[in-house]
C-alpha cells in the first residue's frame, strides 16, 4: 500500500464532496438539524398533563385539594366543567387527559374525618401518559390526605401519627432525572450511524454510474488503497459531526459529560469506521446510487432507532428480538456513550462493547475488500 496513491484518492473524494453541496449538506447540515429536532421534540418526561375539574363542592377545602394539582409541575389546570357531557367533550377534543370530579359532600366529610371518594377519569388512548398521570394524581391525593389527617388530630388534641417507614431516594448519575440527558448521547450514535452509511453508500455507486470506475480500474491503485482513500474524507466529516454534536449537547442542551473526552473520540472513531465501511459495502454490491441510498437508510436508521435501546428498552422487547439486537452495532455504541456521558465509566467496564465495535468494523472492511473487483463485469 502506497500512501501517495491513498492521498490522491482521498484528495479526489474531498474535492467531490466540497463541490457537491448536496453531499456536504447531508454530511454537516442534516446532523445538526436532527440534533435540534430530536433534542427538543423527543422526550420521555411526562409533565404538565392537561387537567379539568368538576368541583361540585365549591368550598375552601375542595379548592385546597385542587390547588395541590395546579401547583404541581406534573399537571396543568386548563379549566373547569359542569357535568359529564362537558368532560366527555373535553376528552374527545384532546383538551384534557385527566378529569377530577369532587363530590358535593367533600368538605363535610373531610372536616369530620370520614372517608371521601374523588373520581378521576383518564383518557387511556396513550396508556403511557395515562399511567403516569394516574400515579401523579394518587401521589397528590395521598399527600393531601396525610395533611388533613394531621390537622384533624391536632384539632382534637391528639398527637400526630409517627412518620413510620420513610423512603429517602438518592439518584445517581442523572440527579435531575431529565430524559434529555439519557436520550442525547444515544442520539449522537443514531446521527453518526445514519449519516456515515448514507454518505459512503454513494461512493462506488457514483463511480459506476458516472463511468469513472473504468478509469480507476485501469490505474495501479489497489483495492485496499481505493477503499482507504475513499473512507478518509468521510471519516473526517463524521468526526466533525461528532464535535458539532458534543458542542450542541454542551452549550444548547446542557448535557453533563462525566467521562473522559478521549474515550468518546476513540469509541466514536471505531464505530464510525464500521458505519462507513457498511455504507461502502452496500455501494460496492448494488452499484446504484438510488438503490444504495435506500438500502443504507433501511439497514441503518430503522435498526439503530428501534433496536439499539435508544428509545425503547431492549429488556422490554420479546426475547427473539432481544437476541437479534446483538447484531446491531448501534446498541453497543449507545451503551458506550451513555456510560461515558452519564456514569463516567472507563474502558475497563466498556471494553467488551468497544471490542465488538472493532470486530464489526474489521469484518465489514474485509468484506468490502473482497467484494470490490477491479474489473468490468
Amino acid at each position: 500500500m502506497k500512501l501517495k496513491r491513498v492521498s490522491a484518492i482521498a484528495r479526489k473524494e474531498f474535492l467531490h464532496v466540497l463541490r457537491d453541496w448536496r453531499s456536504l449538506g447531508i454530511g454537516i447540515a442534516i446532523p445538526v438539524v436532527m440534533l435540534f429536532l430530536f433534542g427538543y421534540a423527543l422526550t420521555l418526561d411526562v409533565d404538565r398533563v392537561p387537567l379539568i375539574v368538576w368541583d361540585q363542592s365549591a368550598t375552601p377545602a375542595s379548592r385546597d385539594f385542587i390547588s395541590g394539582f395546579s401547583a404541581s409541575r406534573y399537571f396543568q389546570l386548563v379549566g373547569s366543567r359542569q357535568g359529564y357531557r362537558e368532560i366527555e367533550r373535553a376528552m374527545d377534543s384532546r383538551e384534557a387527559v385527566i378529569a377530577l370530579i369532587v363530590p358535593v359532600d367533600f368538605a363535610r366529610r373531610v372536616a369530620s374525618g370520614r372517608a371521601v371518594s374523588v373520581q378521576a377519569i383518564l383518557d387511556g388512548s396513550d396508556s403511557n401518559v395515562a399511567s403516569f398521570a394516574l400515579g401523579y394524581a394518587e401521589a397528590v391525593t395521598r399527600s393531601f390526605s396525610q395533611r388533613v389527617t394531621v390537622d384533624l388530630l391536632r384539632r382534637r388534641g391528639q398527637p400526630p401519627p409517627g412518620r413510620g417507614l420513610e423512603l429517602q431516594p438518592r439518584v445517581w448519575f442523572n440527579a435531575d432525572m431529565e430524559s434529555r440527558n439519557y436520550i442525547f448521547p444515544g442520539l449522537i450514535a443514531i446521527v453518526m450511524m445514519v449519516i456515515a452509511a448514507l454518505l459512503t453508500s454513494l461512493t462506488f455507486a457514483r463511480e459506476w454510474e458516472g463511468g469513472t470506475m473504468e478509469q480507476l480500474i485501469a490505474t495501479p491503485v489497489t483495492r485496499a488503497e481505493l477503499i482507504l482513500g475513499k473512507l478518509i474524507p468521510y471519516f473526517a466529516i463524521g468526526m466533525l459531526d461528532l464535535v458539532l454534536s458534543m458542542l450542541v449537547g454542551q452549550f444548547v442542551f446542557q448535557i453533563p459529560l462525566r467521562g473522559e473526552l478521549w474515550l468518546i473520540f476513540a469509541a466514536s472513531a471505531i464505530f464510525l469506521i464500521g458505519a462507513l465501511a457498511l455504507g461502502m459495502l452496500i455501494s460496492i454490491v448494488t452499484k446504484s446510487q438510488f438503490l444504495a441510498s435506500q438500502i443504507a437508510l433501511v439497514a441503518t436508521m430503522l435498526p439503530a432507532f428501534l433496536l439499539s435501546g435508544f428509545v425503547f428498552p431492549i429488556a422490554n422487547m420479546p426475547y427473539p428480538i432481544q437476541l437479534f439486537t446483538h447484531i446491531i452495532t448501534a446498541r453497543y455504541f449507545v451503551a458506550l456513550l451513555r456510560g461515558i456521558y452519564l456514569k463516567g465509566l472507563g474502558l475497563n467496564l466498556l471494553f467488551v462493547d468497544a471490542l465488538l465495535l472493532a470486530l464489526f468494523a474489521a469484518l465489514v472492511l474485509v468484506l468490502s475488500h473482497y467484494k470490490l473487483r477491479k474489473k468490468i463485469e
